[in-house]
């Protein structure tokens, strides 16, 4: 018998099966998305040896995925509202598949370079097109557990592309039969959007959906509204992540290189920041609630991502030291960081402020993984003169000093009378 608390207009809501199913389901496709988005870290040196790659071209990789980014954060929230949450995830998943298949089809830079930026304009919407459809099928108490799997689940392709020198090691004897097997895996992403149509499709004959909330939308004029404390995060944001992610985009190659590791140990060792961030970013989330002291929390981040650049080109220390430490950082800062936008901003520019973070963020990306290439360059960076990181291992450490520059700011501002409760638990001062 049906609960008529269950019923609307007539019709029953998905039953619990079917909506995790859902979720299952966007989930590979966004599982896909992120194993193909790293996989060119696992053949950087690969690229270098067999096709004359420099590591500026490599940066260029990942720098023009993010220049496409970019331009179509501006726009595809206003496709999905316009085609619909099923329409969407079908059609930037049918991007991203085709990306994947562009960069694996020939040895020349700029074809490869056209499939990053084809990568660029697909994940990211993507991305907000699954965070949508998420939001119409688990509103209410299951939505942040239903976010929670799918950006476990997401973060497992990150880990499989890092660890695919180990379970694909007969591949990497040269550079394309890596990112064939990236072109394969990222079919995932079209599979799992014709599949999410279908089940869409079906569901709005059978069931009563939730409304997708409309996407968040850039506002220019909503920029000269916001606090001191907003744009201090904003600039953590930028300098923590360009910090991090062109680190990934180069370790393995580093590891090898300068470290003399294993290509599989090397993999590995990347693949740790990923890990650490989905089991320890939920309990740092839980014990910053319980606690507060957010700005204090970040500020601790920020000193702890501080030494690991140097400890790796000037000790000899074990690398699962500076590692472990990076992902402490990784876990901890952005558990509390984009939480707190939502306690210093209004409720109706919150669209703004997190589109703004997120484009600032591909920026940066943009900026620093091309830039960490031209050093490695610069400085000759090879097996033969391990050296050559060293400039880019000090752009790294000099954007850590900028974290804790800018957390410590937002902790003055936050400890003043324009503090907006960050160091409370509730969020609110009391």
């Amino acid at each position: 018998m049906i609960n008529e608390n269950n019923l609307q207009n007539g019709k029953p809501k998905p039953p619990v099966f079917y909506r995790w199913f859902v979720l299952i389901v966007i989930s590979i496709a966004m599982f896909g998305n992120y194993y193909v988005y790293d996989s060119i870290a696992p053949i950087a040196d690969i690229l270098k040896s067999d096709l004359n790659f420099s590591d500026e071209n490599i940066g260029q990789l990942y720098s023009f995925y993010s220049f496409a980014a970019i331009i179509i954060l501006m726009i595809g929230g206003i496709i999905i509202d316009k085609y619909g949450t099923k329409r969407s995830t079908l059609f930037f998943g049918f991007v991203c598949s085709v990306a994947a298949i562009v960069t694996a089809l020939s040895p020349d830079l700029y074809v490869m370079l056209s499939g990053r930026v084809l990568l660029g304009l697909g994940a990211e919407p993507l991305i907000v097109a699954i965070t949508t459809a998420l939001a119409k099928w688990f509103k209410g108490k299951e939505l942040s557990f239903a976010f929670g799997i799918n950006l476990t689940i997401a973060r497992l392709g990150s880990v499989a592309a890092d660890n695919s020198p180990t379970w694909a090691s007969g591949l990497y004897t040269n550079w394309q039969d890596p990112l064939y097997l990236s072109a394969m895996i990222g079919l995932s992403c079209l599979v799992g959007g014709v599949t999410y149509f279908i089940l869409e499709s079906n569901a709005e004959k059978r069931y009563t959906l939730g409304e997708a909330e409309e996407t968040e939308k850039f506002v220019w004029s909503d920029l000269l509204k916001f606090s001191k404390s907003y744009w201090y995060i904003v600039g953590l944001c930028i300098v923590f992540y360009s910090a991090i992610f062109p680190f990934r985009s180069f370790a393995i190659k580093f590891f090898i290189e300068a470290h003399g590791t294993s290509r599989e140990f090397a993999g590995f060792l990347n693949s740790i920041l990923p890990l650490s961030a989905m089991i320890a970013t939920p309990i740092f989330g839980l014990i910053v609630d319980k606690v507060g002291k957010r700005s204090l929390f970040m500020m601790a981040g920020s000193i702890v991502l501080l030494p690991v650049y140097l400890m790796m080109v000037y000790t000899d220390i074990s690398l699962f030291v500076p590692i472990a430490l990076m992902g402490v950082a990784f876990s901890l800062i952005p558990a509390v960081m984009w939480p707190s936008v939502a306690y210093i901003v209004s409720a109706n520019r919150l669209g703004t402020a997190y589109s703004l973070m997120t484009l600032i963020q591909q920026v940066g990306l943009a900026g620093f993984n091309w830039m960490i290439g031209a050093a490695n360059d610069y400085g000759g960076a090879s097996a033969q003169n391990p050296s050559g990181y060293e400039y880019g291992m000090w752009i790294f450490s000099i954007l850590g000093f900028l974290g804790l520059f800018f957390a410590f700011m937002l902790r003055r501002s936050e400890m003043g009378p324009d503090g907006h409760g960050l160091e409370y638990p509730s969020g609110k001062k009391e």
